[in-house]
């Protein structure tokens, strides 16, 4: 099981004076690279939920943000009376003018207006937070269902290697073959006499120097272990990425050990099929 760093999530909160609105937006990162954005009422909670995204989505590029609208008449600017009243005494002093004009005047003038601090509802943070947490438990299905389809494709690419795998183990007696008659031919267009039991050294040495026995073992386990993890209970796209670093070693060692075209090509067929699944474990959390 894997889960992808792609993902989304959203949830909606109806309060009697509110409408708060949570979405949590996933990328793929190296590391946990998080932006919080809400109302500065709630920036005295940014601790306690960067703590819970983090333990919760371990990594990525998360964009969390919180949008409150206000759905009834609730507001944190009052009118500042005495120094509204002062003003329009002392503008009168100066003109004799129409109340409301003279009203229009003094709330523009310094203080006129006060804005009163909101303090944060425990009890109706306690509310949101629970919705926090229903927008992580949506963005992390959505992070499974994008890994179900990830899942999918390494499981393809990877049949595609080890049956090209098996293509190359079925030719290695035959590339050996080929190369016990290359020597042997060169050798008799020296046209001059020969040790054959010294030969038959020369060619054995030359043989193992070329031996790909280990490689086709080791690059054969790499592939099992790598199904292994994709169905493994954790999803950890760091170590599978560790194992497609060693399944590219023994493919590029195989290529340079074969010296046999036919044998080649199916080595730069593997190589492709890696090069994509390295491409989608940057996606993978």
């Amino acid at each position: 099981m894997i889960y992808s760093m792609t993902g989304y999530g959203k949830s909606v909160l109806q309060l009697p004076t509110k409408k708060v609105t949570i979405e949590l937006k996933s990328l793929n990162s190296k590391s946990l690279d998080l932006n919080a954005r809400m109302p500065s009422i709630y920036r005295e909670k940014e601790l306690s939920i960067r703590k819970l995204l983090a333990d919760s989505l371990e990594r990525g590029k998360i964009d969390f943000s919180i949008y409150v609208e206000a759905t009834a008449e609730d507001t944190s600017t009052q009118i500042n009376t005495p120094v509204v009243k002062q003003y329009i005494e002392q503008l009168r002093q100066v003109v004799d003018g129409d109340a409301i004009e003279l009203l229009k005047m003094a709330v523009r003038f310094p203080d006129a207006l006060n804005t009163v601090r909101e303090e944060i509802d425990e009890n109706e943070w306690q509310i949101i937070a629970k919705e926090i947490d229903k927008a992580v438990e949506d963005l992390n299905s959505h992070r499974l269902d994008e890994g179900k389809v990830l899942e999918q494709e390494f499981n393809k690419r990877v049949t595609i290697i080890s049956n090209l795998l098996d293509q190359v183990i079925v030719m290695d007696p035959e590339r050996v073959d080929g190369v016990r008659e290359r020597l042997l031919k060169g050798v008799e267009e020296l046209k001059e006499k020969y040790d054959e039991n010294r030969f038959e050294q020369e060619l054995v040495y030359y043989i193992e120097k070329f031996d790909i026995t280990e490689e086709k073992v080791r690059l054969k386990n790499h592939l099992d272990y790598f199904i292994e993890c994709i169905n493994s209970k954790d999803s950890n796209g760091k170590k599978l990425g560790f194992i497609s670093q060693e399944m590219g070693r023994e493919i590029n060692t195989i290529g340079s050990k074969s010296n046999y075209a036919p044998m080649q090509q199916l080595v730069v067929q593997m190589k492709d099929e890696l090069e994509k699944i390295k491409e989608q474990l940057l996606n993978v959390l």
